[in-house]
């Protein structure tokens, strides 16, 4: 599925996109959106990351690494 842009310009991934990113599972992406360390949104039922967000959870993993 390609990603998907709302009215505003802002990029938004699916979880299975962010799944590939990241190279989780499921429950793993599920588990970093229910701790608050990645942000979504959720339209109706579907539940997307913006892709701002999840460049946000990549560079403070790698500051924390660092």
């Amino acid at each position: 599925m390609a990603r998907s842009e709302s009215a505003s310009g802002t990029a938004l991934l699916t979880v299975p996109e962010v799944m590939a990113r990241l190279r989780l599972g499921r429950t793993a992406v599920y588990e970093l959106i229910r701790s608050g360390r990645l942000s979504s949104l959720t339209i109706g039922r579907a539940r997307r990351v913006p892709v701002s967000a999840l460049d946000d959870f990549i560079a403070n993993e790698i500051e924390e690494v660092a």
